[in-house]
């Protein structure tokens, strides 16, 4: 008599896992590499992009992981995109004395560049001592702050990320690459010496890189708990900046990395 067929929903694949040994695989693979893609999955498995995704989705449900376009990443972790306002506190007095420093890189009659976030909303809190600047940026809530100043505020159009008050899309990227600026001040993510810069919305690292192709200086600002850390975007490997900005929490190993890739490093 012959057996009856095992379906995909019953076995795993190639490697004769059960459904539990399979999604607990997947949640290792997560943790190790920092997100997972359904169709490398899909391959690693033997199993079709469907199953992949009910197990995602499964796994989703009871909370051990974030799903995302095409795969999934750890649930806590530096690849999820936490909104703006839910960042603004998150050391505070370290993203003060990051923009008091940063400042101090700026001249009259330049074009500054914010990328948008909290240091950098910080940046644009701390330009009160300048009277003629232009600055350029891709976040609402900093054109808001810079408002009522005598400063030319230029916004790069796009569509609107609610959650970070940021613009991103082609409109801004093609805005970005027809203008000059002087000076880039860039928050990101996550900063790790091999895998560069970068952040958990493709988008965002899209334009990003192309505001560090259209500035003369590109200057990383980010408190220390952000080296060492990987997200999911790339925006530019790590020796395509000039100058950091942190606090002097930074662990040594990471300042000995930035120092050795001829980085300037500002410690504050």
């Amino acid at each position: 008599m012959r057996k009856p067929k095992t379906s995909t929903s019953d076995t795993s694949n190639r490697e004769g896992l059960l459904i539990g040994e399979r999604r607990q695989r997947m949640l290792e693979l997560i943790q190790r590499d920092g997100r997972v893609l359904v169709s490398e999955l899909s391959d690693i498995f033997g199993i079709s992009r469907i199953t992949i995704r009910k197990d995602l989705d499964y796994l989703e449900s009871k909370g051990l992981l974030q799903r995302s376009h095409g795969g999934a990443l750890p649930r806590s972790s530096v690849l999820i995109d936490p909104p703006l306002k839910a960042k603004e506190q998150h050391q505070l007095k370290e993203k003060q004395r990051i923009a008091a420093a940063a400042v101090k890189l700026i001249q009259e009659g330049q074009c500054v560049l914010l990328d948008s976030g909290t240091t950098t909303t910080a940046i644009a809190r701390a330009l009160s001592g300048f009277t003629n600047l232009t600055i350029i940026t891709n976040a609402v809530n900093i054109a808001t702050e810079l408002a009522e100043t005598d400063f030319d505020v230029i916004l790069t159009g796009g569509t609107l990320r609610k959650s970070s008050f940021s613009l991103a899309g082609p409109i801004a990227e093609d805005m970005i690459r027809e203008i000059h600026a002087d000076i880039l001040f860039l928050g990101v993510d996550g900063f790790d010496a091999k895998a560069g810069l970068t952040t958990p919305n493709v988008l965002e690292a899209r334009i990003n890189r192309a505001m560090v192709h259209t500035a003369e200086k590109v200057v990383m600002v980010c408190d220390s708990t952000k080296f060492g850390r990987r997200s999911l975007s790339l925006i530019v490997p790590a020796d395509a900046i000039h100058t950091v900005i942190t606090d002097s929490n930074l662990p040594a190993e990471q300042e000995e990395a930035i120092r050795g890739l001829g980085i300037e490093l500002i410690l504050v």
